[in-house]
């Protein structure tokens, strides 16, 4: 098959959504979806914005699928958007799997972007794009976790393709951006220790503080990263651009999940005064 082909049993899975700032709240005001790709919208807990739930009814994306997301926060609105569990990126015969990510957030409105993680089986073949645009006073946290390989069946991942890139807009100038690109023998690079040092996993995690200085969580955040974290998982944060950025590598990824979802907590309450937790989906 040549490489990028696509045929009719390969999926094209489409989830907009929008949500707007309604009679004193904020509320669903658009949606649209075509499989393999299903927004569910659970009751959130009280106090918190609406929750979003992508699912890929297919159980998982094969090679030459292509998936596009939207979303779109009104002025002055909230969101949340997560997943119903890991996405599953199967072996590819030499195509690959697409995902298109469009995050627009309103001025003074915020969204929170917290999909759980993706898992590359051995030979995975992945080109993710994300692209978030902040008009002004607008508020972001997002991010994504990467397993490479079935780590409970003992297997890594040694070749394929990956290219994850972020780009974070703000009034229409980009903010930041960021690109991971790794293809063919992946295993040498994987283990170099200049590069993931041999992790299991790695995550980026980003907040784009709506009218506030990055600056200022930073301290906060290296405490929440360095209190008690195990051995095997390394962590850092920076501010860059109008952004706060927070990377782990760990050995375990389910050690590194828990990280990441305690600071997500930690910077949602620090920047907006929510409750420091995620969706209750996280935790099953």
């Amino acid at each position: 098959m040549i490489a990028g082909a696509r045929s009719a049993a390969f999926a094209a899975g489409v989830a907009e959504v929008g949500f707007a700032w309604r009679e004193g709240a904020s509320r669903l005001a658009h949606l649209y979806q075509r499989d393999p790709l299903r927004v569910l919208f659970p009751t959130p807990v009280a106090g918190e914005p609406p929750l979003a739930v992508l699912v890929t009814t297919s159980g998982g994306l094969v090679a030459g699928d292509c998936l596009r997301v939207a979303v779109a926060v009104g002025e002055d609105a909230a969101a949340q958007v997560t997943g119903a569990a890991a996405e599953k990126i199967y072996r590819s015969d030499g195509a690959v799997t697409r995902v298109a990510q469009r995050l627009t957030v309103g001025a003074g409105a915020w969204l929170e972007f917290l999909p759980p993680e993706t898992i590359l089986f051995d030979g995975a073949m992945l080109r993710r794009e994300t692209t978030v645009s902040l008009a002004a006073g607008a508020g972001f946290l997002g991010g994504d976790i990467l397993v490479f390989g079935r780590r409970a069946r003992g297997e890594r991942l040694t070749r394929g393709l990956l290219r994850e890139a972020w780009e974070i807009w703000r009034d229409g100038a980009l903010a930041w951006g960021d690109a991971l690109h790794i293809a063919g023998d992946l295993g040498p690079v994987i283990d170099d220790p200049a590069c993931f040092a041999a992790a299991a996993a790695c995550a980026t995690l980003i907040l784009a503080p709506g009218g506030q200085n990055p600056r200022d969580f930073i301290d906060a955040a290296r405490d929440v990263q360095s209190a008690g974290a195990p051995d095997g998982l390394r962590a850092g944060v920076t501010a860059v651009g109008g952004v706060l950025v927070a990377r782990w590598l760990g050995a375990d990824p389910a050690t590194l999940r828990r990280a990441y979802a305690e600071l997500a907590g930690h910077l949602r309450e620090a920047a907006m005064r929510l409750p420091p937790r995620l969706p209750r989906l996280w935790y099953v």
